[in-house]
C-alpha cells in the first residue's frame, strides 16, 4: 500500500457537545480524544504526515504532524488541509477529528478499496425507517425511501489528493453547504466506493457518545 497523509480537521465548533466545552480535548480513558484520533495514523509506517486545521491552540502530541489554520466549515477546513499537506504524497485520507476508535484494520480495507477504485469510504447500513418531508415539522410525508439503498458515512475517506484538489477547483455548490468529503467527487463525475464500516467507529458529538466509546474501549 503506498503513503498517505492523514487530515484530520479539527476546527468544529463543538455545540452539541455543550457550551464552552471543546470535545476534542475531552478525556477518553487517559488521553483527549483528539490525541486518541490523531495517535490511529501516527502509529501506522505508511503515514507521511497528519495534518490538523485547527481553531486556536489544540494540544496533540507526535512526530509528523503539521498544523495549519481551519476554515469557515468543514470543507474549507479540509481545503486547507489539502494545501498544507506534502505535495509529493499522492494519497490522503480525511478522518473525523472525533472519531478517536477507528481501527488499524478499518484504515487498511478503505485503503486498499481507494487505491483499486480510485475513493473509499466505510459505510453503515441504515437500520430506521427514513421518511422524505419539507421541513420544520409538522410536515406532510412525500415518501418512504428504501432503507436497502441507504448507507451512513464514516471516515476515513480516502482519495488522490491532486483529484480532492480539483473538485474543490470544479465544485458546482458553495462549500458551506459540502456535508461529506466524497461528496465533492461525486459532483465532478469521480466514482466513490463503500467498504463496511464498524460500529465501534464512533463519531462523539455529545457526552452520551462519549460514555459509549468508554464502553467500547472497556470491553
Amino acid at each position: 500500500m503506498p503513503l498517505f497523509t492523514a487530515i484530520l480537521p479539527a476546527a468544529g465548533s463543538s455545540m452539541r457537545f455543550g457550551p464552552g466545552r471543546n470535545k476534542l480535548q475531552e478525556i477518553l480513558l487517559g488521553k483527549s480524544i483528539l490525541q486518541r484520533s490523531v495517535d490511529a495514523f501516527l502509529e501506522r509506517d505508511d503515514v507521511a504526515a497528519v495534518v490538523l486545521p485547527t481553531r486556536g491552540e489544540m494540544h496533540v502530541t507526535g512526530d509528523l504532524i503539521i498544523r495549519c489554520a481551519g476554515g469557515a466549515s468543514r470543507a474549507h477546513s479540509v481545503l486547507a488541509g489539502l494545501q498544507a499537506a506534502p505535495p509529493h504524497v499522492e494519497w490522503v485520507a480525511i478522518h473525523d477529528a472525533a472519531r478517536p476508535l477507528v481501527s488499524q484494520d478499518l484504515i487498511d480495507r478503505t485503503l486498499a478499496a481507494a487505491v483499486e477504485h480510485g475513493a473509499a469510504v466505510p459505510a453503515m447500513a441504515m437500520h430506521l425507517t427514513i421518511k422524505q418531508a419539507v421541513g420544520p415539522l409538522p410536515a406532510k410525508v412525500q415518501r418512504t425511501i428504501p432503507r436497502r439503498e441507504l448507507w451512513a458515512m464514516q471516515t476515513p475517506q480516502i482519495m488522490r489528493r491532486d483529484v480532492l484538489l480539483d473538485a474543490f477547483a470544479r465544485s458546482p455548490i458553495p462549500l458551506d453547504q459540502v456535508t461529506d468529503d466524497t461528496q465533492l467527487l461525486e459532483l465532478v463525475g469521480q466514482e466513490v466506493w463503500l467498504v463496511p464500516g464498524e460500529e465501534r467507529n464512533v463519531k462523539i458529538t455529545t457526552p452520551a457518545d462519549l460514555q459509549l466509546a468508554e464502553m467500547y474501549l472497556r470491553g
